[in-house]
């Protein structure tokens, strides 16, 4: 059985875990601790080091995929939404190689989570464009075109009404930290989904995130022409994508 080690992190936590690359599965318990406060680049690879030691990976020859929220572009990270500045500009995936000991594969956390959704997931098999969010501390995005990954998409930091990133007004987080019910944070949603609907005109929506887990409780409240399904994988997406694409 081929494998390969995903590590997916995020804004409040870090994942990982082994993965089947066959089936696209977990091959192992998925682990986890918490993202450093600040997250800058150093206290980020301690942490991903903790959780490759708990998984007890540390000197295994298996490929190693790592997603992270932000633009990555051959390597560097040139954004840098719920960590430090310091990561904009920065040669992350050298960084981490040297920090690790070992080649890894570095990429957008919602990329890896749709790549996992097209190879394994929700959008199987799905032609035309696949527009995957990830709801959480932001919105990340994966566009997928006949099951082909076009990277770095940021609908999450799309300007929208008074907000500069209308992940700021939309995304788990703010249902989160304002005490919205399913019902107000749905109308937030669909004004979202409606606005990337026009402008795209997607043949699926597939949601990801922790929160997809949920998605009975606010995907049916949302009134577009667009199908609308929930992750397959869900809160697993970006360790298998990550994984998938260091395996290949």
């Amino acid at each position: 059985m081929a494998k390969a080690i995903g590590v997916d992190i995020g804004g409040t936590g870090i994942k990982a875990g082994i993965v089947d690359l066959e089936h696209g599965t977990m091959a192992s318990e998925r682990v986890r601790v918490p993202t450093p406060e600040g997250a800058s680049p150093q206290d980020v690879l301690n942490a991903v080091q903790t959780v490759l030691k708990t998984l007890d990976v540390e000197g295994s020859d298996l490929p190693l995929g790592v997603a992270f929220p932000a633009i990555v572009k051959r390597g560097k990270t040139l954004s840098a939404a719920n960590v430090s500045k310091e990561w904009i500009g920065f040669d992350a995936e050298q960084f981490f190689r040297t920090g690790l000991g070992r080649s890894i594969v570095f990429v957008n956390d919602a990329d890896a989570a749709g790549v996992a959704e097209a190879r394994h997931g929700a959008a199987r098999d799905v032609a035309g464009l696949v527009l995957l969010t990830t709801l959480g501390t932001g919105i990340g995005s994966a566009f997928l075109y006949d099951g082909v990954l076009i990277p770095n998409s940021e609908l999450g930091h799309l300007n929208f009404r008074e907000f500069e990133s209308v992940e700021r007004w939309a995304a788990t987080s703010a249902r989160e930290r304002e005490d919205l019910s399913w019902e107000a944070w749905a109308e937030r949603l669909q004004a979202f989904y409606s606005h990337i609907e026009f402008l795209f005109s997607p043949d699926l929506f597939v949601v990801g995130g922790g929160v997809s887990k949920n998605a009975d409780h606010f995907l049916p409240l949302l009134d577009l022409q667009t199908p609308i399904v929930p992750a397959i994988h869900r809160n697993n997406s970006g360790i298998i994508g990550a994984a998938s694409l260091a395996g290949d």
